[in-house]
């Protein structure tokens, strides 16, 4: 294992290397994290409605160790690219053109999920359930659903730091999990996750001719947008600049900004 400073040292090699992707790769990696992240909401659905919700919360971390595992790119996680901007290593702009492709990614990875998971039929037993979890999310308020969003993203940062840190595959499934079970089995809201959670929600309302509350622009406005807003302020504000500035390392040669 790295220690924490040499663990902000590798950020920084990572955050380089996010911010030297293509616009298309990062797209593209983007849409395989949302993916695997939306699966493993599909399975915490069914971990939740057959054994309860401490079962929901030990079967979702497997999303982000796939995540971690094949190199994709998620949002969340990337929050940590602001370690190696603050250290000069990369643009501002590179940052935030990180984050634009990949959240745009993950959305498109996390819906086309959801649509396949609710018209498969494969959802159509825990139908109510789908239906109930994105209507809680969307009815929450803004400081509450922004508040929850800002304690998510602690845990999967300091999840993604950890990862960082274990030099080993089974390393770093095993610092992994706890943190991500943690956030779910606390109701914390990550927005990768809803980005498939409440269109699954709205899908299965329209195909179960349910009528409910539910529909695209309310989840946007008043889940995603704040949740979003949360988790930058707990993974980049307080995770990322938080270890910047408790375990600061020496200089690296300054490479040339992408």
């Amino acid at each position: 294992m790295l220690t924490p400073k040499e663990t902000v040292a590798k950020a920084v090699e990572v955050g380089q290397t996010k911010a030297s992707l293509s616009a298309g790769k990062m797209l593209l990696l983007g849409i395989f994290a949302g993916a695997l992240i939306a699966l493993a909401g599909v399975g915490a659905t069914f971990g939740n409605v057959y054994a309860g919700k401490l079962a929901g919360a030990c079967v979702f971390p497997i999303g982000l160790i796939m995540v971690v595992i094949t190199g994709s790119e998620l949002f969340t996680g990337n929050n940590l690219m602001i370690i190696a901007a603050i250290k000069g290593q990369i643009k501002w702009k590179s940052l935030l053109k990180n984050w634009w492709f990949v959240f745009l990614g993950n959305f498109i990875g996390a819906l086309l999920v959801a649509i396949t998971a609710v018209y498969s039929g494969v959802l159509d037993p825990a139908a109510e359930a789908v239906i109930n979890t994105a209507e809680t999310k969307t009815n929450l308020s803004f400081l509450e659903a922004l508040l929850r969003g800002v304690l998510c993203n602690v845990l999967v940062c300091l999840a993604i730091f950890m990862a960082f840190s274990a030099k080993t595959v089974g390393g770093k499934i095993l610092v992994i999990f706890g943190p991500i079970m943690l956030f779910v089995l606390c109701g914390f809201e990550h927005s990768v996750a809803n980005m498939y959670y409440g269109p699954a929600g709205i899908f299965m309302a329209i195909k179960s001719g349910i009528s409910t509350s539910l529909n695209m622009d309310a989840f946007l406005i008043n889940n995603l947008l704040p949740v979003t807003l949360g988790n930058i302020i707990g993974g980049a504000g307080l995770i990322g600049c938080g270890f910047f500035l408790a375990y600061p390392h020496q200089d690296q040669p300054k490479a040339k900004a992408k």
